[in-house]
């Protein structure tokens, strides 16, 4: 019983362990093909897990969850409250100083995920952790980055 107990609980952690790992092993980037602008700040939206919200007795409606931004040396740059309005579902799009930042956020099938991301200067990153990204037609694998399961989540960055 003593042995079954550790198992259990070895197991236990190397799951819990597992879930907070980095699940990109590249930064995602800005679309190559997108858009750039004069502005001095680069731009990240981030896209993830959509959860349910009620008031009341009015229908639920959904929102992306709240995330979090870290610079590489593990502070805490930004909490990001991830809805533009009280009832809408778009994500907040938050201007930042361009560079390599982490994000820490709930995405679809992970508890919570580590994704690098780099910040350029008049251009958005996008991360996609909704699970809901249709990429343009004739896209090759290799220019995304993907979680474990196959799902990509934005655009590789160029480096």
């Amino acid at each position: 019983m003593k042995n079954i107990v550790c198992l259990f609980v070895a197991g236990l952690c190397f799951f819990l362990a597992g879930c907070a790992t980095p699940v990109a092993l590249v930064p995602v980037g800005p679309n190559p093909y997108g858009l750039e602008t004069t502005a001095a700040e680069g731009n990240l939206v981030v896209l993830s897990r959509l959860h349910g919200c009620t008031e009341g007795n009015n229908p639920t409606w959904y929102q992306h969850s709240d995330y979090n931004i870290y610079n590489l040396q593990g502070k805490l740059v930004k909490h990001v409250a991830n809805a533009v309005g009280r009832y809408e579902q778009a994500p907040l799009g938050v201007a930042l100083t361009p560079g390599n930042y982490i994000v820490r956020s709930r995405a679809n099938d992970y508890l919570r995920v580590e994704v690098p991301v780099i910040i350029e200067r008049g251009r958005t990153t996008r991360v996609h952790l909704d699970c809901d990204w249709k990429y343009p037609a004739g896209t090759q694998m290799r220019e995304l980055v993907s979680l474990p399961d196959g799902n990509p989540v934005g655009w590789r960055a160029r480096i």
